[in-house]
């Protein structure tokens, strides 16, 4: 019998989907648009932080 703690977990699910497949794009992305070795390194570091970026222009395009 399952019990709320052990499926609380599972409400996250769709988030994590969203944010894999952002991943995946941003990375496709920026490898594609570096123009050397480092720079698709710099490009999958943006990748793993792109939605603090997202963010971050949101806020000041909202002028929070």
């Amino acid at each position: 019998m399952e019990t709320m703690e052990s499926n609380k977990n599972h409400n996250y699910a769709p988030a994590g989907a969203v944010y894999g497949l952002g991943f995946i794009g941003a990375a496709v992305y920026f490898i594609v648009k570096a123009t050397c070795f480092w720079g698709g390194v710099w490009g999958v570091i943006k990748a793993i932080v792109w939605p603090a970026f997202l963010v971050y222009e949101a806020f000041q395009k909202f002028g929070l």
